[in-house]
């Protein structure tokens, strides 16, 4: 998963391409096998299959709770 630093926002819109998944289901299996929310790239438009759309407007606590359980999920 790859990232641009986001820019004034309170989102970021990683590049999941290289998991092999699609964004939408990514998306999916990830609130159902992981409690991890987020919203696939294609709602927001055609060009954005192949990433996801996270928030980060919680703790730091939780955003890293959050990314531990993606990668946990992602190397099984």
């Amino acid at each position: 998963i790859s990232c641009i630093t986001p820019k004034g926002a309170f989102y970021a819109f990683p590049n999941v391409s290289k998991t092999g998944w699609k964004a939408k289901k990514l998306a999916s299996a990830l609130l159902e096998d992981a409690g991890v929310a987020l919203i696939g790239g294609p709602d927001f438009g055609v060009l954005g299959e192949g990433y996801v759309r996270l928030s980060y407007a919680n703790s730091e606590e939780n955003i890293l709770r959050a990314l531990q359980r993606i990668e946990v999920f992602l190397t099984k």
